[in-house]
């Protein structure tokens, strides 16, 4: 009997931390639709000082249910236990862990082409700098790559850390310039609403209106500029609700039926891209 394969793989030589963990469904006859599934890229969030749990497994097992093949990026962070380091560390490992999904895409029943990259809190902020600057020099002088080869099919964001500016989530934007922070270029270099071109990917956007962490201010930011850039975006704004929620379940500790629509909201729109 053939079953859901859950395997952790590095992504480094020198930091056993930094770690890709994939969730594939089974191929067989009785499932062809898993010979070839659309994929996800997720980044969880927490502040660039850990990689929140909630937001990775039972993400992971959500949208695996949902016809995904998933793949969990733990990534460089900085807290007492372990020192981390500066932008663009983050970005790297993100489309490190893209290309070797793509790379492994046969083994891991996923189209290369139709792989997403989702993004919470400050993991929202690495994956909107990965669907922004996949094709930046960071990116291609680390790997080694040609234009567009790691280029996501579209990018899905929950309460993203978007901007180092007035509207900013202090701790995180401190997490990857540590020294730099009070230099007013780097801070702008990470504000990602200034990095949105005509190439940045389709985007899922949603956020509560009442986050008392991330303001709400930081998706809109972003939105604004998607649509100044012609940039196809969804954008959902919850009414009530506090930072953190994930899949607003009782799993993760929540009980929001309407913020929990975005799940499904989230798969409609990957589905049609």
């Amino acid at each position: 009997m053939a079953f859901t394969e859950i395997k952790t793989y590095p992504l480094s030589q020198v930091d056993p931390t930094v770690n890709l963990t994939a969730y594939v469904a089974p191929a067989c006859p009785e499932q062809p639709f898993n010979e070839k599934r659309r994929g996800i890229l997720v980044c969880p969030g927490g502040a660039y000082t850990i990689v929140a749990q909630r937001e990775a497994d039972p993400v992971a097992i959500a949208f695996l249910a949902k016809g995904f093949n998933v793949f969990v990026l733990s990534y460089t962070v900085n807290n007492k236990n372990h020192a981390g380091k500066k932008f663009p560390t983050q970005l790297i490992e993100a489309a490190t862990a893209m290309k070797f999904i793509k790379d492994h895409a046969e083994e891991f029943h996923v189209d290369p082409d139709k792989i997403f990259v989702m993004g919470f809190s400050a993991g929202g902020h690495l994956a909107a700098s990965f669907g922004i600057l996949y094709n930046s020099s960071y990116v291609k002088n680390a790997l080694k790559i040609k234009e567009n080869e790691l280029r996501p099919a579209g990018m899905i964001l929950g309460y993203p850390v978007i901007t180092a500016g007035k509207y900013s989530h202090k701790g995180s934007i401190q997490n990857i310039l540590f020294d730099e922070y009070d230099d007013e270029k780097k801070r702008e270099e990470v504000s990602l609403e200034k990095r949105v071109d005509d190439n940045t990917v389709p985007t899922f956007l949603w956020h509560t209106r009442t986050d008392d962490c991330v303001p709400v201010q930081n998706t809109l930011l972003l939105a604004s500029a998607l649509v100044e850039h012609g940039v196809p975006l969804e954008l959902h704004i919850f009414p009530e609700g506090n930072h953190g929620a994930s899949l607003a379940t009782p799993i993760v500790g929540w009980n929001n039926p309407l913020i929990a629509t975005w799940v499904d909201h989230a798969v409609r729109w990957a589905n049609g891209i």
